[in-house]
């Protein structure tokens, strides 16, 4: 049975963020994916995704929903188009990520300011038709950072704490939305590790102040796209990069982290830096069009009961699924959710 607002459940699902969209509203199997409709009928079509999103969770029970940013087309851009301050015509080729890949990116040009709302539409539709606990994503201050230039502010901290500042303004917004848990997307914490305990993290303390609903922070290798799957083949055989910033995290005000987990080369006992905290662990891997078993899953939930409190483990996604398949991400999701129930009946 899935859970409603406040319900206790064991394992309780949830997905990063993203769900590919309806062919009949952006272009299927990338990201960046263009609109199909522009106007009104754009803002009808991402309304009927939204709902579509929310029923496919529900239909294959998951507890934590999410909108599935189907309003969005990307998890970055989404937030940063309605801000002002930034140029979108002025473009720099930058190296992201740490030069994992080049992008051509929009630049700031002047002091950022968010003149009302950004997701406020989408926030409200989801809330109002789902009484199942409900997860909003936004991205973090470090990793917008990561995919900007910068005309303005002449140092990353404080164009950082900038976005931070915009970020809370959304987030309290969100909270009196109804969400319930707010999550921040933190790709580029897998990358500066000694920045993330650095600034990442006080970054991340300015986009919650005042904020009394749960929030949690995304980590991961990032979507199943050639270049991150290329990048994560160079990592070796077991990834302890987190080490050198999970204490910190551990000792923030962040209430849950989220993190890639199966095929990731993750060592298990690397959560245990966490302590303290609700962990999300990402058992479908979204790398891959294979769909888990129930068998699997459950037993990658029963290995990290060895390291982290039962009654704190979310059973979640590597990452989001906006590039997949649409038929592959709903078979994923259904095998998330026997898995889980699977592992309560043998591991509960």
């Amino acid at each position: 049975m899935s859970a409603k607002v406040g319900d206790p459940v064991l394992f309780p699902t949830s997905i990063a963020g993203s769900l590919p969209k309806p062919a009949w509203l952006a272009a299927p199997n990338r990201l960046w994916a263009p609109w199909r409709l522009e106007g009104d009928e754009l803002i009808e079509a991402k309304d009927d995704a939204t709902l579509l999103a929310i029923k496919v969770q529900e239909d294959a029970g998951i507890d934590i929903v999410t909108d599935g940013e189907q309003a969005r087309q990307h998890f970055v851009h989404g937030f940063r188009e309605a801000l002002e301050g930034i140029d979108f015509d002025r473009r720099v080729e930058m190296g992201i990520r740490n030069n994992r890949y080049k992008a051509m990116c929009p630049t700031v040009i002047g002091p950022l300011r968010l003149h009302s709302r950004v997701h406020a539409r989408e926030a409200r539709l989801a809330r109002a038709h789902t009484t199942r606990q409900l997860k909003f994503t936004l991205p973090g201050p470090m990793t917008i950072v990561d995919t900007i230039a910068d005309a303005h502010y002449g140092d990353r901290v404080k164009m950082a704490m900038a976005f931070a500042a915009l970020l809370n303004d959304e987030a309290r917004g969100l909270a009196a939305d109804g969400v319930d848990v707010i999550q921040f997307d933190e790709p580029a914490f897998n990358v500066y590790m000694d920045e993330a305990a650095d600034w990442g993290i006080a970054a991340l303390h300015r986009a919650i102040d005042g904020l009394s609903t749960t929030s949690a922070v995304h980590i991961c290798y990032g979507y199943g796209i050639p270049a991150n799957i290329a990048w994560k083949a160079t990592l070796g055989t077991e990834g302890r990069q987190y080490e050198k910033f999970f204490p910190a995290l551990a000792q923030s005000r962040i209430d849950q982290v989220s993190l890639e987990c199966v095929n990731s080369h993750v060592p298990m006992r690397v959560l245990e830096l966490l302590d303290g905290k609700d962990v999300l662990i990402g058992v479908i891997d979204v790398a891959t069009d294979t769909v888990e078993m129930p068998e699997e899953i459950a037993t990658v939930i029963a290995q990290v009961t060895h390291h982290v409190p039962k009654e704190r483990i979310i059973a979640c996604t590597n990452c989001g699924m906006a590039p997949m398949r649409r038929e592959i991400a709903e078979k994923k999701l259904a095998a998330l959710a026997r898995g889980a129930a699977l592992a309560r009946v043998k591991f509960g």
